[in-house]
């Protein structure tokens, strides 16, 4: 009866049911010796299937065209297939498994300076800025005419590595390439596929959202004079690693963002030979074997490559985070010390807030100072109409009444200026204003009202100060409010994220086709250059990084290069308190929001011991999650791994122990093993800062190195008890391994939380 039901099914699929695009992984080692390539066998096998279906129905339409071949990323094809035809086709010899193709989420002239890349003995000097390291990112696209990708000062000698090309298309050729930018490529066969009558709008490298001239500029953008967001920000413009080389892979699309074609373009990433891939975005809700990110990210680890990924905007909510990939580094984003504008009152008295008036050369001078009751609530156009030539209004903090409402009623109603008091993350880390106007911190707010209130003669008054820019604001930085959360939901197991860089407010080259400021409800103003946030701009900032310790350490691991950025990540703001949790104001950010914290270059250069680990090590930890011998092999591409040592204890430079609701006390072990990475002989000492509640226990508890590149192991163990039958907190410490004498700290984030998240 079975088999009835299931070829009536099929007989019922191969009638003018519709298609869908799949992602198929076949086992390369099992193609037939008739075949010289991996692409003449998967076309063999679409070629096969039209002709079971042209014989099963002659509804079935009689040409089916592969969308990709892939061959470094991962090895396998995309086609566009019926449910018949997908049926017919696990039945073909090396076929391991398809999966439908989904939908990516996507998600500077000071920062370089908060990071401290500026200091004369740091890792800019010691990289000579990145070189002729090959950073690809993967896109949006590029805006070639930018000045962030001329090539002035390059050495006019390409890697002899580099293996790609710069590919021609709608408004766009070749000699738009130079040695800044030397590669550029586009994929959309996936969108095509995906939307048969879709017309792509700019089809060819060149961007058209902005977002990939952003994020590449980011990474490795040359020097730029003079460069501001209409007057904020304003100083020289460079990338992280000003002197790498950029290839563009153009794989987000106004039409669409298809995991075939993100496949597609880091498949050729790998194979160009780039160093680093930074892709900020990824796949939410897909497990590791579904995701294309940690498919070809395993294929770059192997070749030494370090993927460096976003960690999503979906923060505060815990378990948010995408690209949670044990093989790759995964970014959060951070605030930066910049604040923008200053109120100054009659009095003399200056306070410094935020704002984004994008109209340069405005001037709000000696206006009235006006806080009225009837009025504050800022929330009626018509009230506010009534005082809109008066002069600048003070609008209350309202629990009733966001402050987001309260700017766009004060932008209806034109008023000539006004004062917002508040604190809220979303306005001052993601929105700018489209009227003259300023917000405040909550603590500055009732002195301003008492000078509105009481100034003598009842006459107060005040100025903006726009286009204005303050660096060393205090504290931070402090974890975006929007940045996604870890535990990870593809493997909560190894703690994401790795690190935090600056996100928030990030300026950057952009494209001036899409309006990058509003003035009123209907004046759209362009940008060479924007301040953009998210954590799409906190990647590229730990790939300019990655690109500096490649070309200084040319002879670590991605392993290597991953554990020296968390190991010496800064968990401290600069008041030299902990990194304070936008997403919960008042609290300490855990390491499920920052990672070990704030990315530090110039220490990540000289780790003293680094965390290594090789392909097979990740391997074995595949192995011990159960996953099936198909599964794995969608990652791996081979079958030359094995499970004959499956373990959970993956040597991970962090530690993460979970516990459950009905558990009453446990107790997890872990194995580490270090690397001595400093110059000779060392002695390091653990100093373990214990999670509020739980001991962690370390042996040995002094680790002895003789030489250079020694390895030694240690044993980690957290005990801990619910004290409470609803207990629910993360709980979160350290342990630092601290050298004799000073020269080197290693330091490890602890976290134990509970296992619904």
């Amino acid at each position: 009866m079975f088999l009835i039901t299931h070829w009536l099914l099929l007989a019922l699929y191969a009638k003018g049911e519709s298609s869908t695009t799949y992602i198929v992984h076949m086992d390369k080692s099992l193609m037939p010796q008739v075949f010289e390539r991996h692409h003449d066998w998967y076309k063999s096998i679409i070629h096969s299937i039209n002709l079971a279906t042209v014989n099963e129905s002659s509804n079935s339409k009689k040409t089916k065209k592969l969308v990709y071949t892939y061959n470094h990323a991962m090895h396998g094809f995309s086609a566009v297939l019926s449910l018949y035809e997908l049926e017919t086709l696990k039945n073909t010899h090396g076929f391991v498994t398809a999966y439908p193709d989904r939908s990516a989420t996507i998600d500077t002239t000071h920062t370089f300076e908060f990071l401290s890349l500026d200091s004369p003995n740091g890792l800019w000097h010691a990289s000579n800025f990145g070189e002729d390291v090959i950073v690809g990112v993967i896109d949006s696209g590029v805006w070639p005419e930018s000045e962030s990708f001329k090539d002035d000062g390059m050495t006019k000698r390409i890697p002899s590595k580099w293996k790609g090309t710069c590919e021609s298309g709608q408004d766009f050729n070749t000699s738009m390439c130079n040695f800044k930018l030397i590669g550029a490529r586009y994929f959309n066969k996936g969108v095509i596929a995906a939307k048969p009558n879709v017309t792509i709008s700019m089809n060819s490298p060149r961007d058209t959202q902005g977002h990939g001239s952003h994020t590449s500029s980011t990474v490795g953008g040359n020097y730029v004079n003079d460069v501001s967001f209409f007057g904020y920000a304003k100083g020289v413009a460079r990338g992280i690693a000003p002197r790498a080389r950029l290839a563009m892979y153009k794989v987000l699309w106004d039409e669409g963002h298809q995991a075939s074609d993100v496949l597609a373009g880091m498949d050729l990433a790998i194979a160009d030979g780039v160093d680093v891939i930074s892709i900020s975005m990824g796949f939410n809700n897909v497990p590791l074997y579904e995701d294309p990110v940690a498919i070809a990210s395993f294929a770059a680890m192997e070749k030494g490559v370090l993927v460096s990924s976003s960690a999503g905007n979906e923060g505060p909510k815990l378990g948010t985070l995408h690209n949670g990939i044990p093989w790759a580094l995964t970014v959060a984003a951070g605030t930066v010390d910049r604040a923008f504008e200053s109120l100054v009152l009659g009095n003399g008295q200056t306070i410094i807030g935020w704002a984004l008036f994008p109209a340069e050369n405005a001037i709000l001078e000696n206006y009235p100072l006006i806080y009225n009751k009837t009025i504050s609530a800022c929330n009626s156009v018509e009230l506010l109409t009534q005082v809109a030539g008066q002069g600048i209004v003070i609008c209350d903090a309202l629990e009733s009444v966001s402050v987001l409402n309260q700017t766009r009623f004060i932008t209806l109603a034109s008023v000539i200026g006004a004062v917002f008091i508040s604190d809220d993350p979303v306005l001052i880390e993601l929105g700018h204003l489209h009227s003259p106007s300023i917000v405040i911190s909550p603590k500055d707010g009732p002195y301003v009202i008492k000078y509105a209130k009481n100034a003598k003669n009842n006459n107060p008054f005040a100025s903006i100060k726009f286009q204005q820019t303050f660096v060393g604001i205090k504290p931070a930085p402090a974890a975006a409010f929007y940045t996604s959360r870890g535990p990870s939901p593809s493997y909560p197991g190894v703690l994401k994220p790795d690190i935090m860089a600056p996100g928030t407010n990030v300026l950057a080259a952009f494209i001036p086709k899409v309006p990058s400021a509003t003035i009123g409800t209907n004046v759209f103003l362009w940008s060479n250059y924007n301040l953009l946030s998210g954590t799409s701009m906190a990647c590229p900032h730990a790939s300019g990084v990655a690109a500096l310790l490649k070309a200084t350490h040319q002879d670590w691991s991605v392993a290597a290069i991953r554990s020296a950025l968390i190991t010496t990540a800064n968990p401290l703001d600069n008041t030299q308190n902990p990194i304070r949790d936008n997403g919960k104001p008042f609290q300490h950010a855990s390491p499920l929001a920052i990672g070990a914290g704030q990315i530090d270059p110039n220490r990540a250069t000289d780790p003293g011991l680094i965390y290594d680990a090789t392909p097979q090590d990740y391997v074995n930890l595949l192995c011990a999650l159960g996953y099936t011998q198909n599964q794995i092999l969608t990652i791996t591409r081979s079958r030359s791994y094995n499970c004959a040592n499956p373990s959970f204890d993956l040597n991970y430079p962090s530690f993460i122990a979970f516990y459950g609701n009905k558990t009453r006390s446990v107790m997890q072990k872990f194995e580490r093993t270090v690397t001595n990475v400093g110059n000779g002989a060392a002695t390091y000492r653990a100093k373990v800062s214990n999670p509020k509640g739980f001991v962690v226990t370390v042996l040995p508890e002094t680790l002895e190195f003789g030489f250079k590149h020694e390895k030694k192991s240690y044993t980690l163990v957290i005990k801990y008890k619910r004290l409470r039958k609803k207990e629910e907190d993360v709980s979160f410490g350290d342990i630092v391994w601290v050298e004799d004498g000073g020269a080197h700290t290693v330091r490890s984030p602890i976290v134990v939380a509970p296992n619904f998240v």
